[in-house]
């Protein structure tokens, strides 16, 4: 149980950094799926359409585990919050919490590579 106020805002803190990154990460997405769109309509080679099929998929999945994370992000705030406002102990399960920051550096990583391996698709086949 987290009871000092200092320790509710460490908290506090890193939800609002992993929802700031979350929507970051979000808008990103946006703008490659809108990209994606782009090179569909110019695009007519079986090669080249498997290949944006594929990220296509990547991106629809990064969306769906972005989604995941944020929602669970805001499950927690939500228990912290009802709980400060009854005046009870706040329940930060440490664990939950621990387990939160590897999902979210697993997010960061998984998402690089993909960037990494999107813009690469890029260089070579613009």
């Amino acid at each position: 149980m987290v009871t000092t106020t200092n320790s509710i805002e460490k908290l506090h803190f890193e939800h609002r950094l992993w929802m700031n990154e979350l929507s970051f990460f979000s808008d990103e997405l946006k703008i490659y799926e809108h990209r994606l769109e782009d090179l569909v309509n110019k695009n007519n080679e079986m090669k080249v359409l498997s290949l944006l099929e594929q990220f296509q998929n990547q991106f629809i999945r990064q969306r769906e585990v972005l989604e995941e994370l944020h929602h669970n992000i805001k499950v927690h705030e939500q228990k912290i919050g009802e709980a400060m406002r009854r005046g009870e102990e706040v329940p930060a399960d440490p664990d939950f919490h621990e387990y939160m920051k590897g999902e979210m550096e697993s997010y960061r990583n998984i998402y690089s590579d993909l960037k990494r391996k999107f813009y690469g698709f890029l260089a070579k086949y613009l």
